[in-house]
């Protein structure tokens, strides 16, 4: 069974910066993938950032120069460093693995982020 752990959301001023980190762990396959995923109220869920092979890395154009993703094959963890925070950045987020045999994807129970003055 599998257990996904996610941290480090909250209520943050516009231009603050939060990180976010997410552990998989229990019995699973090697990670192909890692990403945050985020879903406003009445918006679809969206690809913020992810890390696929362990070195190919993606940014959504609305948070570049302003989010970073790293991942710990190591310790199934991923972390998402978000500065210069914007209200826009309010959301849900959801930390996402997918496995490199069978193609397996598992989510964090998501984490509430709120940007507001």
């Amino acid at each position: 069974q599998v257990q996904i752990v996610e941290s480090g959301g909250g209520l943050v001023q516009p231009g603050g910066s939060l990180k976010l980190s997410c552990t998989a762990s229990g019995s699973m396959f090697s990670i192909y993938a890692m990403g945050w995923y985020r879903q406003a109220p009445g918006k679809q869920r969206e690809l913020v950032a992810s890390i696929t092979g362990g070195s190919t890395i993606y940014y959504a154009d609305s948070v570049k120069g302003r989010f970073t993703i790293a991942g710990d094959n190591a310790k199934n963890t991923v972390y998402l460093l978000m500065n210069t925070l914007k209200p826009e950045d309010t959301a849900v987020y959801y930390c996402n693995y997918q496995t490199a045999i069978a193609g397996l994807i598992y989510w964090g129970q998501g984490t509430q982020v709120t940007v507001s003055s």
